[in-house]
């Protein structure tokens, strides 16, 4: 988060001695037990920072440049699967994210907890709109590529867009049969069906993500 977004830091708490490296920013000393209250840890690392959260998580408008790969998610509820998605994608170079009003608040505790301090490296839409941002994003040229469990399209199609929005869907259903109707490809992983019915929604994401971060 330092690297990524250091101007969304507005303070830095820590007990114990003073962190290095963080002299730029304003330091508050907190006792353990200070530390305790506020941080949704059973073990605290000792150290926490104060972020002003982006004002436009929560609006209807894409940013001027998305980027050249985008991560959409539909309805996944799961807050750690959502944290980890966004981790994921920050690690594999991904420019944003788009979420549904369905999704898991990604600034939720247990979000940001599972995103390791990776938040604020991407920008990210949670909307009710999701559906004519992808519309918008389609017309700017980009190549809607669809996880799909009834999909035809092995996952090497991923990494040929020089624009790509990869959507994966919520954990039980899937995602909406409106969506699906959008995607320019539907990408399977295959698996051993005979002893998994499915990956979890984080291991199928994070497949396709290396994918198509492959040059």
């Amino acid at each position: 988060m330092v690297e990524s977004s250091p101007g969304s830091i507005l303070e830095i708490l820590y007990t114990g001695d003073p962190p290095p490296g963080y002299a730029r920013y304003a330091l508050r000393c907190l006792t353990p037990s200070q530390m305790k209250s506020i941080s949704s840890t059973v073990v605290s690392q000792g150290i926490a920072a104060v972020v002003q959260l982006p004002a436009d998580t929560y609006s209807h408008s894409l940013p001027v440049d998305a980027g050249s790969r985008v991560l959409l998610l539909e309805d996944i509820q799961d807050p750690g699967n959502v944290g980890t998605l966004i981790r994921t994608a920050a690690a594999f170079d991904y420019s944003g994210i788009m979420l549904t009003e369905k999704c898991a608040d990604p600034f939720s505790p247990k979000c940001i907890q599972s995103t390791a301090g990776t938040a604020l490296s991407l920008w990210i839409r949670r909307t009710v709109a999701y559906l004519d941002l992808v519309g918008e994003l389609k017309r700017r040229g980009y190549i809607l590529a669809a996880a799909d469990l009834r999909g035809t399209q092995g996952p090497s199609i991923l990494k040929e867009p020089d624009r790509l929005v990869l959507a994966l869907g919520n954990e039980a259903a899937g995602l909406s049969d409106t969506l699906l109707k959008k995607a320019d490809h539907r990408v399977r992983i295959s698996i051993a069906r005979t002893k998994a019915e499915s990956l979890n929604v984080a291991a199928c994401g994070a497949i396709c993500m290396y994918l198509s971060s492959l040059e």
